[in-house]
This record gives C-alpha cells, sequence and structure tokens, in this order.
C-alpha cells in the first residue's frame, strides 16, 4: 500500500469522521445552550477548516497531485499528532 492510500484511509476513516464528531458536538452545546461563546466559535471555525483541509488533502490524492513523499510527511504528522491526542 501507497503512503497516499494509506494517508487517504486515515483521513477518511478515522481524522475526518473524529473531526464531524467534535463539529457536531459544539453545534450540539450551542443549539443546547442557546449561546455561544467567542471560545466555542473559534473552536468550531478550527474544527470547520480542518475538515476542509482534510477533505482537499483526499481530493489531492485522487486526482494525483500529491507526491508519495508529501503523502508520508503528512500521513507521520498526523499519527504523531492522534497518539498525543490519546495519551
Amino acid at each position: 500500500m501507497t503512503y497516499s492510500e494509506k494517508l487517504k484511509n486515515f483521513l477518511t476513516q478515522e481524522i475526518i469522521p473524529d473531526l464531524e464528531e467534535a463539529i457536531d458536538e459544539i453545534f450540539a452545546f450551542i443549539e443546547k445552550s442557546k449561546m455561544a461563546s467567542i471560545a466555542d466559535k473559534e473552536e468550531l471555525k478550527e474544527l470547520q477548516e480542518m475538515h476542509s483541509e482534510c477533505k482537499d488533502i483526499v481530493s489531492e490524492i485522487e486526482s494525483g497531485e500529491m507526491s508519495e513523499e508529501e503523502a508520508e510527511d503528512i500521513l507521520n504528522e498526523l499519527v504523531d499528532m492522534k497518539s498525543v491526542e490519546q495519551e
């Protein structure tokens, strides 16, 4: 399996669903409290941007625009971030 395939799988099976879940939770919290703090809005904006970036990366992979070296670098960064998050 190539790094591009591994990155695409990691994004579509783990990262993007996690981001979507976090975005949904913030929307639910805002809906429940009928108010959003500046911090909530900032967090939501950051998560939405990350989600968009992940979708863009998947598109780049699917169109063949991403090199294997770039895919490997991004995959390693994401795996490191995910590992730190789970500790």
